[in-house]
Parts: C-alpha cells; sequence; structure tokens
C-alpha cells in the first residue's frame, strides 16, 4: 500500500443502480493534501462522498484507507441537513420555531456540545474563534441557518477527525463569518492533522489552502489536477458551467394587478423569546413595486422578521404590523395573507422533507402546504410544469423530493415561490447552494417576474454581487441584542 495514501477509492461501482457514476469511480487522497471537489447542482459530488465514507454497499471495487482507525471514526461530514441527525429533530417543522411552548422537548445548543472536546488547548482556540458560547442557551432549532452551519462546523472539529468533508461550506454565512472560517481552514492546513475536502458549486470559492481539486461533471470523475492548474483552465470552466438560456416569456401572468398601497409596515416591532430581544423597536414599510434588499448578520433576527411579513409567526398578533393595507389581526384570514406571497428560505429547505415528486412539491405553492394534501386542477399542472421547464428541472418533474440533491430542491422550491404568481415574492437567500449556471439562471428569471407591474420584492443575502439590478431599497439589521 502506498504510504501516503490516506484514503482511496479503486474502481467503485455501488450495487444500488441509482447512485452509479458513468465509469467506476477512482481518487486517492494522500497526506498532506487539501482537496476541492467541484461541479454543478446534481453532478455527482454527495454520492462521491457518500461513496468515499463506505455509505454504499460495493458491486465492484473497494474504499481503501490508511486511517489510523474505523473508516467512520476517521471521515466526518458537515452538510445543511445534518440537523435531522444532529438531534431528534426528524419530526420538527418550520413553523415549530416560532412557537415558544411546541419547542420545550426540543434540545438547547449546550446538550449537543462536546465540552470535553472544547476543554483542550485546540479546542477552546476553535470555539474562541467562532463566538460558540453564545449559542450554548438557545435551542437548536432557534439558531439561524448561518449560526446552525457555524455550530455544525465547530462541533464537527472538536472530533478531530483525520478527513473532514465540508458541503458547501461558505453559504449562509456572512462575511465576519466567511472569513473566519477561511483563516480556521488555513489553521487546519497548517496543523496538518485534519485533510479537508470542501464540496463546491462555484470555483470562486475554493480557498488558497486547497492543493488538488477533482471536478465532477454528469456523475463522472474527471482528471484531479492541481488549484492553480485548475482555475486557469477557462475551457475546462465552461465546459462545467455552461451558459443557460432562460425563456424569454415567463408563464403567462394571467392574475389581476395588485392594488394595495402599503405591501406592509411594521411599527415600533420589539420581539423578544425569553430574556433574549431579537428585534427591537423595528420601522419599516415597503410599498406596492418596490423591491428591497434586506441585510444584516447571522443572528440580527432576519428569518424572524421574515416570518412576520410571511404570517409564520404569532408574535405578529402582538405588535403593530400592516399587511397588505390591512392590520394584522383585524380578521384577515393567514391564508388570505400566504396567497399573495411566494417565499422560500433556507430554513423552508431545511425542514422540508415530504418525499412526493419534485412536480407535486412545485405544485403545492398553489395552496402553501407542505407537500401536496389537495387536487390540482389540470391547469395549475401545466403551469407548474412551465415553470420547471423555466427553472430547468422538468426534467426532474417524476423524481421524489428527497433524492434529488440540495441543489435541485432548491431550484423545485424556487418554482414553488413562483407558481402562483404572488404579488409579494420573499427570497431569503434564493441562491443558496446554487451552482454559477443555476444563480445565472435564477437571477435572469427573478429580474424578468419583477419587471412585472405592481410586484414587490424583498431580498435577502450576504453577498452584495448577487443582488439583482433592480433592488432599489435596502434595509440593515444590527447585530442581535
Amino acid at each position: 500500500m502506498d504510504g501516503s495514501m490516506i484514503i482511496s477509492i479503486e474502481q467503485a461501482v455501488p450495487a444500488l443502480a441509482e447512485v452509479r457514476f458513468a465509469e467506476p469511480v477512482r481518487w486517492t487522497v494522500r497526506r498532506g493534501e487539501q482537496w476541492a471537489v467541484v461541479g454543478t447542482n446534481g453532478s455527482g459530488k454527495n454520492i462521491l462522498v457518500d461513496i468515499l465514507q463506505g455509505r454504499y454497499l460495493l458491486k465492484e471495487g473497494r474504499v481503501g484507507h490508511g486511517l489510523k482507525g474505523k473508516l467512520y471514526d476517521g471521515v466526518k461530514s458537515i452538510s445543511f441537513k445534518d440537523i435531522h441527525s444532529l438531534a431528534d429533530m426528524r419530526n420538527a417543522y418550520y413553523q415549530q420555531r416560532w412557537h415558544a411552548t411546541e419547542t420545550d422537548d426540543l434540545p438547547a445548543v449546550g446538550e449537543l456540545f462536546p465540552f470535553a472536546a472544547a476543554s483542550t488547548p485546540a479546542g477552546k482556540m476553535i470555539c474562541e474563534t467562532f463566538c460558540i458560547e453564545e449559542y450554548l442557551p438557545k435551542k437548536i432549532i432557534h439558531l439561524s441557518s448561518g449560526e446552525l452551519r457555524k455550530f455544525l462546523i465547530v462541533r464537527t472539529l472538536l472530533s478531530a477527525p483525520e478527513i473532514l468533508v465540508l458541503d458547501s461550506p461558505y453559504i449562509g454565512l456572512d462575511a465576519a463569518s466567511r472569513k473566519t472560517l477561511t483563516e480556521t481552514l488555513e489553521w487546519i492546513a497548517r496543523l496538518n492533522r485534519t485533510q479537508v475536502v470542501l464540496l463546491l458549486s462555484d470555483p470562486a470559492d475554493i480557498p488558497a489552502t486547497v492543493t488538488h481539486v477533482l471536478p465532477v461533471a454528469n456523475r463522472r470523475c474527471l482528471e484531479p489536477r492541481t488549484r492553480d492548474t485548475f482555475l486557469a483552465d477557462t475551457a475546462l470552466l465552461d465546459e462545467l458551467f455552461p451558459a443557460h438560456l432562460v425563456p424569454a416569456q415567463l408563464p403567462a401572468d394571467a392574475e389581476k394587478v395588485s392594488a394595495h398601497k402599503v405591501i406592509f409596515r411594521m411599527e415600533n416591532v420589539t420581539v423578544r423569546y425569553g430574556r433574549r430581544i431579537i428585534l427591537e423597536n423595528v420601522n419599516w414599510e415597503v410599498r406596492n413595486g418596490e423591491k428591497w434588499a434586506l441585510s444584516g448578520p447571522n443572528g440580527s433576527g432576519k428569518t424572524l422578521l421574515l416570518s412576520m411579513i410571511c404570517a409564520d409567526n404569532p408574535q405578529s398578533y402582538a405588535q403593530t404590523l400592516y399587511l397588505f393595507d390591512r392590520r394584522r389581526g383585524t380578521g384577515e384570514s393567514i391564508w388570505d395573507i400566504k396567497r399573495r406571497t411566494g417565499y422560500v428560505s433556507p430554513e423552508m429547505h431545511l425542514y422540508y422533507m415530504e418525499n412526493v415528486s419534485a412536480h407535486d412539491i412545485v405544485c403545492s405553492g398553489f395552496f402553501d402546504s407542505i407537500g401536496l394534501f389537495r387536487k390540482c386542477g389540470s391547469a395549475q399542472k401545466i403551469i407548474a410544469l412551465e415553470w420547471m421547464e423555466i427553472f430547468g428541472i422538468s426534467h426532474l418533474r417524476e423524481r421524489p423530493f428527497l433524492t434529488l440533491s440540495s441543489g435541485e430542491q432548491r431550484l423545485a422550491l424556487l418554482a414553488r415561490a413562483f407558481v402562483k404568481n404572488p404579488d409579494l415574492l420573499v427570497l431569503d437567500e434564493p441562491l443558496h447552494g446554487l451552482d454559477i449556471s443555476n444563480r445565472k439562471r435564477v437571477s435572469q428569471i427573478i429580474s424578468a417576474f419583477c419587471a412585472r407591474k405592481a410586484k414587490t420584492l424583498v431580498y435577502v443575502t450576504h453577498y452584495r454581487h448577487e443582488l439583482p439590478p433592480c433592488i432599489t431599497h435596502h434595509f440593515t439589521l444590527g447585530e442581535s441584542v
């Protein structure tokens, strides 16, 4: 055995046909190497890691390693949906986080934290770097998407794996946290105790610590190369991330144009959970047809604020809040609000665990349901397919939602948000987890949709370059209190 080899996939062919690559998989990671696996949504990056971790029975080939212990103990991976295995949260649901009486049985961060590992010199440095102490009293369900990602990274780093796999680690993190993560990866590389494998959909996210890149396309591993060679190969980058032409015409705009003057207005809104104030004296008015960017660091309350706009949070009844020209709590139903609103967010994605077909997921947008519990009419089914075509996922219409890659799932949830032609579009990190090609596609769709008369947009992102050109107003939340 090659003494420099730490882990190697040798001509692997999974027994399960649905997860096979176009050809047997070969990949070797040697000591001291830091890797990035780069490819589009659905290219096979996650399947490759599952093979690496020995999660699939192999029909042919093997996974060999020179780890100190067992494969399972030596290779650790982090993905956003790990919250469901982190604690017994398979039955948790999105709106539950806003209902204080329904989170009592869910664990606090401190209950899941490995304090023994955190007490070592290296552990203390990791915790201080990520400022993890402030999260410990929070319920795990109350963490924002960025906070959750940071906690998962810290918790896994404290287990001192020999190989650490991070799936899209930068998405959902504010600028300060992205800088912290990059510095942590540099620190890991200097210690030379853990080798990192990053799964990325954007070559721009490859940090300088990466030494080697494995390009993946259409479930085929291309020739590995050094980071510098990969980034300099413009022909390969164009091949991996081709431009998609979005149809010039979106599905028909048959709905009556909104005549509301004020889409929403908040007056001195203050929300607290226990002793912790999340929002304090927030005043914000969005008028019909305006296009707003909402920004703020992780934990500043952006998702909480959006939950009130989208009628998911019962605390909105105790606030001075107007939605579609009407004060909240004056007789309107939740569904009156939701039928005018299209919404997608990392949190919704995290808790969307219905394993129905992708087409049914998109159709559920007509009824604002998690899953499809009412029958769509033939016209609605056609509209849903048209939006799937616009987002480039019509070929996935019969695939169960949970078998799609994370990026493919995000595209289905985006189509779901657009399908009813909403007056208000609330997009929280809409490009979260998408590859370069799909980011361009979705950005074009958003711009085309918002060019329609009387369409209002609230757009959240930590990346200013992602903001669509139609944005004319900005609202910023400060640090959480």
